[in-house]
This record gives C-alpha cells, sequence and structure tokens, in this order.
C-alpha cells in the first residue's frame, strides 16, 4: 500500500471536461470545471438536478462507465495525475485514499452480510492488516459514528437498522481506511432533519478528528453553510460561482447564485407579503445549451449581443482573488438592490370548519412471529387520540419525523384504511368508518392527494391528458369527451403547464412539470380538501418555489383546504397558517405558525426547529441534536412519548415524564401543547432561531 508524504492540495480539478457517448452524439455533461481542495478543507458542491454535480464526483473517483470519458482538464489527487494511474493503482487508492458515501445507504450495504464483516473487509483487504485488528477498528470507528451497542450493530444485518444508522455504517464503511478526501453526495437527503442534522454534526467531528478533506455535493444551501468551508455553484454542466462561505452566501456575484437564493424560504419570507421568486423557464439540455452563458434565457440581467456571444470564462472578482465568477456583468449589477416582487397576493379569506377529527385512534394488530402466525398479537398504536380542525382555505401543515403517524392519519382521511376509534367529520358527514370503495363520487372527489414521488404517481403508458381525464371520467364531470378534454386543458392552464403537454408522455416531463400533472389531478373534481404528502421534497429549491406558489395560487381561487404534510420546517414556516406537530402518534404541539416557531415549544418541536439547516449567515441558532432513534410504535415508552429522548426531562419532579402521559394544555390564543413543563420553565425558554441585527 503506497502513501504519500504531500502538503499541496488534496485535490487540484483544473478545466475538467466530461462527456457521455451515445449512437447519436457525444453529450459534454461537465465544461471547464476547476476546483482545489485543501487539506482538511471541506468544499461543497450546489447546483439543480443534472447540472454535473456526481459526474464531477465519479470523475474523481474514476468511475464514468462505459459510456463515460473525460475530453480534457485534469484531476490531480496529492499532485498525482488520477487519469494516467493504472487500474491497479486506482483500486488502490479507491476505498483508502479517497471514500465516497452516496445518497442511498442501503446501495452500499450487502443485505446478505453482517455489519461487522462488511465494515473490517475494506482494512483487511486495502492494508493488509489482521481479523483482531480490523475488528478492534470497526469497533472504534462504529462508536465514533455514535451508534448505540456498537457490539450488538456489528452483529447485525442491515435491514435491523434504521435508515440514519444505515447511512452511519456507511460513513464508517468510508472512515475504516482513514482516507485523505471523501465525497459525500447528497448524503442525507433520504433522512429526517433531526437524523440529518446528527449526520453533518458528525462528519464535521469526523473531518475534524481525521483531518479529512471533504467534497460535499447537495443541493441544500442550508447544509452547505453548516459543513464547508467553500464553496462552488454549478448550473448546466459549469461553475459559476467559487468562494468562501461568506463570499458567496453575503457578497453573491452571479445571477443564478441570486436566484437560487431568492426561491428557498429564509426566514422572513411570507407566502403573501413576500412570495418566493421561482427562477423562470426551464434547464437548458445538454445538446440544446444556448451561446454565450448557460444562464442567459432565464437571467434577469441578459444582454443580448454580449451574453449570447462567444464562451465565458471564469473572473476574478477584484479584492478577492479566490472569489470567482462566470458573469460578464458582474461588475455592472447593484447585488444589493430590492428583489422587485411580483405581486403581493391577497390572503385568502379562512372559512368555516370543512374538517373535524374527535379524538382519532388508528392501531395495527401484528403477531409477533408474522411469518407463523405466532399467538403473541402486537398493537402498533399508530395514531394516538388525533383531534383538530381546518377550515376553508386554510394551509394546516402536519409535521414530525418518519414513523410519527403523519401519513397513516392520512391513509385514514383518504378511506385506504379505516379508523380504529375516534370521528372524522367532513362537511359534517362521518367517513372514518367507510373504506375508499365504498364512499361514494363526491367524497372521493373532495378528498384528495399529492404524493412525494412524481415519478412514481403517473401512469407511464398514458398520455398526460388521458390521465387527468381519466380522473374527470371516474368523478362524473363533464357531459362528453370533448366537454372533459377542455376541462382537462383549463386544469394544464391552473397549474401552468402548456396545453400541447396533454398529448405528452410522463417521460417526456421533467421532475417539477410531472408534480403538476398530480396537482391537477387532484384539483379535477374540485376537491374541498387536498392533503399534500412531501409535495415538494423530491423537487429541487428552484422548482419548489414555483410547484409552492402554484399549491398557494389554486389554494387562493378554489378555497381548498391544503393538509401540507412535511419534514422540512422552513417550507411549513413560509406557507402554513396553522402547524401540528405529531411525535409517535400523539399530537404534542398545535398552533398557528406564529406560535409554533416562537417559544414556549414542545421539547420535540424545538430541536425540529434546531435541525433545519437555514441558507443565512445572520441566523444563530441554539444548537440541539436529540439523541437516539424514534422508539418504536410498537413498544412505546412509558409516560410522555418523548421522554426517551427529552433534553428538558430532569426539570420535571418525580419522575412525573416516564409515568404519565401528558395531558393537554391549552396556553394563550388556542396554542396546545402536550407536556409537564411548568408554567414557568415554558415561560423562561428562548427562541432558536435568532436573526442578528444588521
Amino acid at each position: 500500500m503506497t502513501t504519500w508524504d504531500y502538503d499541496g492540495p488534496i485535490l487540484e480539478i483544473d478545466k475538467l471536461s466530461i462527456s457521455f457517448f451515445t449512437r447519436l452524439r457525444e453529450i459534454p455533461a461537465v465544461m471547464d470545471f476547476s476546483a482545489t481542495i485543501q487539506p482538511g478543507e471541506a468544499l461543497g458542491l450546489v447546483g439543480e438536478s443534472g447540472c454535473g454535480k456526481s459526474t464531477v464526483a465519479l470523475g474523481v473517483m474514476q468511475d464514468l462507465g462505459v459510456n463515460g470519458r473525460i475530453v480534457g482538464g485534469s484531476i490531480k489527487f496529492k499532485g498525482r495525475e488520477l487519469n494516467e494511474m493504472t487500474t491497479e493503482e486506482l483500486r488502490d487508492i479507491r476505498g483508502s485514499q479517497i471514500a465516497m458515501i452516496y445518497q442511498e445507504p442501503m446501495a452500499s450495504l450487502n443485505p446478505a452480510m453482517r455489519i461487522g464483516k462488511q465494515l473490517m473487509e475494506v482494512p483487511m483487504i486495502h492494508e493488509g492488516i489482521s481479523k483482531d485488528d480490523a475488528y478492534a477498528r470497526a469497533l472504534e470507528v462504529v462508536t465514533d459514528v455514535k451508534l448505540p451497542d456498537p457490539k450488538r450493530i456489528l452483529n447485525s444485518f442491515p435491514h435491523q437498522l434504521s435508515g440514519g444508522q444505515q447511512q452511519r455504517i456507511v460513513i464508517a464503511m468510508a472512515l475504516m481506511s482513514k482516507p485523505s478526501l471523501l465525497i459525500l453526495d447528497e448524503p442525507t437527503t433520504a433522512l429526517d432533519v433531526t437524523v440529518e442534522a446528527a449526520v453533518v454534526e458528525l462528519v464535521k467531528d469526523l473531518g475534524k478528528k481525521y483531518g479529512t478533506s471533504m467534497l460535499f455535493i447537495s443541493h441544500n444551501l442550508g447544509l452547505i453553510l453548516e459543513t464547508c468551508d467553500r464553496i462552488c455553484v454549478m448550473y448546466s454542466g459549469e461553475a459559476v460561482e467559487r468562494g468562501s462561505i461568506e463570499d458567496v452566501f453575503d457578497e453573491m456575484q452571479h445571477p443564478y447564485t441570486q436566484a437560487l437564493f431568492r426561491s428557498i424560504p429564509l426566514p422572513g419570507a411570507d407566502k403573501n407579503s413576500r412570495p418566493l421568486v421561482a427562477i423562470p423557464g426551464n434547464f437548458p439540455l445538454p445538446h440544446e445549451r444556448p451561446n454565450g452563458c448557460n444562464f442567459g434565457p432565464r437571467c434577469d440581467y441578459f444582454q443580448e449581443g454580449r451574453c449570447d456571444q462567444d464562451q465565458i470564462f471564469m473572473t476574478k472578482i477584484k479584492g478577492d482573488d479566490r472569489h470567482q465568477t462566470r458573469c460578464l456583468r458582474h461588475e455592472e449589477i447593484d447585488w444589493n438592490a430590492p428583489i422587485q416582487l411580483g405581486e403581493v397576493k391577497e390572503k385568502g379569506e379562512i372559512g368555516k370548519v370543512v374538517l373535524s377529527m374527535k379524538n382519532l385512534k388508528k392501531y395495527y394488530e401484528v403477531s409477533a412471529n408474522a411469518l407463523f402466525g405466532g399467538a403473541n398479537k402486537k398493537v402498533v398504536k399508530a395514531n394516538e387520540t388525533l383531534s383538530f380542525e381546518a377550515h376553508e382555505s386554510e394551509t394546516l401543515a402536519i409535521v414530525g419525523e418518519s414513523g410519527c403517524g403523519k401519513s397513516t392519519f392520512a391513509k385514514v382521511l383518504m378511506g385506504l384504511e379505516t379508523a380504529t376509534e375516534g370521528k372524522i367529520l367532513l362537511d359534517g358527514r362521518e367517513i372514518q368508518d367507510t373504506p375508499i370503495e365504498s364512499r361514494d363520487t363526491r367524497t372521493v372527489a373532495d378528498v384528495q392527494m399529492v404524493f412525494q414521488n412524481p415519478f412514481d404517481t403517473l401512469n407511464p403508458s398514458m398520455t398526460v391528458g388521458r390521465q387527468i381525464i381519466r380522473a374527470l371520467e371516474i368523478f362524473g364531470i363533464g357531459t362528453d369527451n370533448a366537454d372533459r378534454r377542455e376541462r382537462m386543458l383549463t386544469l394544464l392552464d391552473l397549474v401552468k403547464l402548456p396545453r400541447e403537454f396533454g398529448d405528452r408522455m410522463p417521460r417526456q416531463l421533467s421532475g417539477g412539470q410531472k408534480q403538476r400533472v398530480g396537482i391537477a389531478r387532484a384539483f379535477a373534481g374540485g376537491a374541498r380538501i387536498v392533503v399534500a404528502d412531501e409535495p415538494v421534497s423530491a423537487l429541487d429549491v428552484s422548482v419548489q418555489a414555483a410547484v409552492t406558489d402554484l399549491l398557494m395560487e389554486i389554494q387562493r381561487k378554489e378555497k381548498t383546504t391544503l393538509l401540507f404534510i412535511s419534514h422540512d420546517l422552513s417550507i411549513v414556516r413560509y406557507l402554513a397558517d396553522r402547524v401540528m406537530v405529531m411525535y409517535l402518534g400523539h399530537v404534542v404541539e398545535l398552533g398557528t405558525t406564529d406560535q409554533v416557531f416562537s417559544p414556549p415549544y414542545h421539547p420535540y418541536t424545538e430541536a425540529l426547529l434546531s435541525a433545519v439547516p437555514i441558507a443565512d449567515t445572520s441566523v444563530q441558532k441554539k444548537h440541539i441534536v436529540l439523541e437516539g432513534d424514534i422508539p418504536s410504535a410498537m413498544d412505546p415508552p412509558s409516560g410522555c412519548p418523548f421522554q426517551t429522548r427529552c433534553g428538558w426531562k430532569d426539570k420535571v419532579p418525580g419522575g412525573l415524564c416516564e409515568k404519565e402521559v401528558p395531558q393537554v394544555r391549552v396556553l394563550a390564543g388556542d396554542h396546545q401543547i402536550k407536556c409537564h413543563l411548568s408554567d414557568e420553565e415554558l415561560a423562561n425558554m428562548e427562541p432558536v432561531i435568532k436573526i442578528a441585527a444588521e
């Protein structure tokens, strides 16, 4: 095993160009890309899907598959050209000197092999160390990634761990050989916000402990702010701005960077008075890039005859040689000019109660040995005494980690499951015991759903128009085919899609466009209530702004009640009127958005708020990382459901948290909280998020 004593940059990428070759053409994926990572430094790579972030990472790993080739430039690792190494040399470096962590942890783990064996393989293969030494190191690294009971974990199979634990194991595996460079490709996208916060904290600590340099790929600017020293913004295969975090966040010098920041909900954004500004137009396909500046057709500052002429190169910003931009006009633009606000929206008048839930419970029975039908039955308490009301034109956000019962409650409301106990009233009619197949057409049309993943909800073999028309047929809307076709076109107008999309197949649409079709279909029957289950989490930030805005606009027109299920609290803060926080089947807090986002909080809400990455250098956050995982709903803890992870428990005398489930208390202005903390303790709580004074 060769190790190099080297004191220069760990990674130097210079004018790198990567293309993929198909039978028809060469598709340039990355052009003229340069970046340098110093020892111990973390570089964040951000941009929309398809901009070439992962292609750069695969270029560094020299893993571009059969069609991918580096067609220009160089990648040096510790001063040596990776492109000129033999297969054996590369195999030595990968996994030992350079390690990569992927988005989906299960893709990196062998489901048929115990965790310990998978971890031990790495140093045994790369360094030839003994089995006992490899086991000792595996134990050390699993302890480092803060997993409970490391010996039990090493003896487990991957399926016995939660998503957050699996991702920690993948990080542990990457660290087994103490690599010099760690590449993280969207490592927390599939995780809950609280787990994400813990994993990010971990990556930062381990980077310091092992002195590892990092290339952190993400579309989440808040995450980059919290983890990286420097940032590189990519658009359509090119780097468009590079610099330190402070330079780029506070003194941005490229219109695309500015447009990205305007499309994310930072503290202070408001859906009515300060709406988000979505980036107009669409991302160019690799073989349809415009002349000159790739961002030109979508840019507010575009000048014909200048920005669309020759190739544009990165230039240094005056006074700061490490801050660069790919914009001809960067010195002419007033970067501090106030945002040209779109029209200020009128807030819809909140009307009468449309939906009322009273003490809803949903339990599932599972046999202790499901395979062989064992006699012992266990009960999974997915929802515990849910009570709330939702009004016409209101957006009620439902937040909480995976497994808290958000989707179960949505299934009962939709009629995909029936309630165990309690009532659901839709316009005064009880619907909790009527499964969807027994519901009348009006009720089915009244309660519709927009799902998280737009790719899975459309029929790939049916045109977009046909799928919307089919919904109209089922809801009994329209007199004949011509009438329904006209309504379908009107629905496409409603979701701001061109009418010709009616004749397209789903595969011809982008993720954001597919999600719009899903929304059009949900509103086809004039829905009273739309349950939006994480409707923007699979989309790019720039598309998120447009889809969020669209939902709000349709709600204003149609007076729809929107139940918005999400774990992204920044979007919740931006668009919700009221917020319901759930934990392990219980509603632990319920109030207006202002009440829930300012103290007093339920301790769980406080932790959720602290976990949200915010892309703003002026924001100071209280730092709370939740220990441990959510308990199983099959075996919930005694007393308060949150007591096993609560940092406030010792403030409650007499071990009350472990003995009794707290009663719901109503604070000022109908603000509900389910907690044993005294009024004094609640009154003394400090805000989690503070915006530093200018």
